[in-house]
């Protein structure tokens, strides 16, 4: 006699009583009861990259000084951040816990760079305190990772101005590292003002057209970043063809000579 397994989706009986929601065994749920406040998963994410002080999360951030002590403290108590003395100043490192939760965040942000900006229509052009630390520090979510498989190449990002710094960006294998100073070797050297490299970044501003005005200047190879990087701007053309191009197709200003 022979089996059938039966695969229909399973049903809720009819007139079946409403659960409280907390009583009800769903780990999406449970989870967000813990993290799913707007700001907890932010916060997690600028610690990831190290310790950070009140006043560097406020400014990293925008939140309000009471809502981010009221954060800090729940994160404290759910034991995915712990608080730290050094240099005088108290600060926050997040714990192997809440370490934890890097691919997640990860995968938040390339959702809202792959779906939420080119699907939704969101406006990009409303971002306009974005600094270059924001935006540096979020490349890796931003990088076409089609388009970095097999590449070994590293950027030095050199910005001067109100938020400038200098920053290292290596590409290798489809993954992408930052982390502020020089480069040890560059393949590409960037040099901008800060505003100049932001509306570059964010596809506001032609590379090409800054490079022409004097305000922006590449040094090295014919490598380009954005051939390696999703510009907001361009959000409707991600779902184009990702074959590969040269830097001068790309966008990037042209060596420097």
């Amino acid at each position: 006699m022979s089996t059938t397994l039966d695969t229909s989706p399973l049903e809720t009986p009819r007139g079946a009583p409403i659960p409280r929601p907390g009583e009800v065994f769903d780990p999406v749920a449970r989870a967000l009861d813990l993290i799913g406040d707007k700001w907890k998963l932010v916060l997690v994410r600028h610690l990831l990259s190290g310790a950070r002080g009140f006043q560097e999360l406020r400014t990293r951030t925008g939140i309000a000084p009471r809502v981010l002590s009221t954060r800090l403290r729940q994160l404290i108590a759910a034991g995915l951040v712990e608080p730290t003395e050094g240099g005088g100043r108290g600060g926050y490192v997040v714990t192997d816990r809440g370490r934890d939760l890097a691919p997640l965040i990860a995968s938040i942000a390339r959702w809202y760079v792959h779906h939420a900006i080119a699907d939704l229509a969101l406006d990009t052009e409303r971002f306009t305190d974005t600094s270059p630390i924001s935006i540096v520090e979020s490349l890796p979510f931003l990088l076409r990772e089609e388009r970095a498989a097999g590449a070994d190449v590293t950027f030095e990002i050199r910005l001067t101005g109100e938020g400038g710094g200098v920053w290292t960006v290596h590409i290798h294998d489809g993954s992408c590292d930052v982390r502020s100073g020089f480069a040890e070797r560059a393949d590409v050297r960037y040099t901008a003002g800060a505003r100049t490299w932001c509306a570059v970044a964010l596809g506001f501003a032609d590379a090409r057209e800054a490079a022409r005005q004097g305000t922006l200047s590449k040094e090295g190879g014919r490598e380009a970043m954005d051939h390696y990087f999703h510009q907001i701007a361009h959000a409707g053309g991600m779902a184009a063809s990702t074959s590969p191009q040269t830097a001068s197709d790309a966008g990037g200003p042209k060596e420097s000579r």
